[in-house]
């Protein structure tokens, strides 16, 4: 039987606001993945080493404090430098446009805005991780 996907959903930075990270942590496992929130106010440090510590496919982080040009940088610095850069990272919030094309420049490989459909942020992760198992 195949591994369920791993999911670690991660509220950073001082956001307070989780309801939207917990829809879609319910949506991944509805879904069926195996799903971690890290909870509220997580540092760039503690989201990767939850992913490491739970040996995670995909890191999903939601931000809704403005904080995202400067705290994905930093996830994806300590993915790459503690060997955790095969992990899927994708993120949501309220993000505009131009940041979201320089996300992506920079390696996150997805952002959801507020509306997208659940079923689509679960497809897109199954399709990703179909095309790029880890062994």
């Amino acid at each position: 039987m195949d591994r369920k996907i791993r999911v670690l959903v991660a509220k950073a930075g001082l956001d307070g606001h989780d309801r939207g990270a917990k829809v879609i942590a319910a949506a991944l496992r509805d879904a069926g993945m195996e799903v971690i929130y890290t909870g509220l106010r997580q540092s760039p440090e503690m989201v990767v080493e939850a992913a490491i510590q739970e040996d995670v496919d995909v890191i999903g982080i939601s931000i809704l404090s403005g904080a995202h040009m400067t705290i994905f940088p930093k996830v994806l610095n300590l993915m790459k430098e503690k060997g955790a850069d095969d992990v899927l990272l994708v993120g949501g919030g309220i993000i505009p446009d131009g940041d979201i094309q320089e996300l992506k420049k920079i390696g996150v490989s997805e952002i959801f805005t507020p509306g997208t459909p659940t079923a689509n942020i679960a497809n897109y992760i199954k399709n990703w991780h179909t095309e790029h198992p880890r062994v």
